[in-house]
């Protein structure tokens, strides 16, 4: 049974007091492709798109910019809560341009935006979230190292002035890097 977008975001809110918009959004869009992978449906009904900034949520983003409440709240079932202290616990410690980054260079959005006008959005298929998300694209194994803010903000800030020009690092290849760099 899928909820609100509201809902879930409320939820994350409250894990994550002082949660800012961009931070937010990614957030989502790792519970709805967790959500997806392991469930088999969606978390929530409202579609994710690939925006300048990565992955959105549209409705969500635009209700809250004009200051329009949810019409209504609805407790979140077990898995629901399941996926978003996941997601909180997996993703909550970096920041919303660390995540910005880390979306970047994944899959779905980069088919999203590939297809996108410049300062547009196009939607991202959940089949691509599937896909990603059920191929072990989103670092679920336990020997995967987690994620902390400081670390990657060195990690993304040694990697500012590169040597040669950027090759487009996919996921793997970024989360190999990020291994090497944390295990020394």
């Amino acid at each position: 049974m899928a909820v609100s977008s509201h809902d879930v975001a409320a939820a994350l809110r409250a894990r994550i007091p002082g949660l800012p918009t961009k931070k937010l959004h990614k957030l989502l869009y790792y519970c709805q492709g967790h959500h997806l992978a392991t469930f088999g449906e969606p978390l929530f009904e409202d579609p994710i798109s690939a925006w300048d900034m990565g992955p959105v949520v549209g409705t969500l983003w635009f209700a809250e910019k004009q200051g329009t409440p949810p019409s209504t709240r609805t407790d979140l079932p077990e898995g629901a809560l399941n996926t978003i202290g996941y997601v909180v616990s997996r993703y909550g410690r970096l920041t919303g341009r660390d995540l910005e980054h880390l979306t970047h260079s994944e899959t779905p959005w980069q088919r999203a935006d590939a297809q996108r006008e410049p300062h547009g959005s196009f939607r991202i298929e959940r089949a691509w979230l599937v896909e990603y998300f059920q191929e072990g694209g989103a670092a679920d194994s336990d020997d995967a190292p987690l994620l902390d803010t400081d670390d990657v903000s060195r990690w993304l800030q040694s990697a500012q002035a590169p040597a040669s020009p950027p090759t487009g690092d996919d996921y793997d290849a970024l989360q190999t890097r990020l291994h090497q760099y944390l295990n020394g």
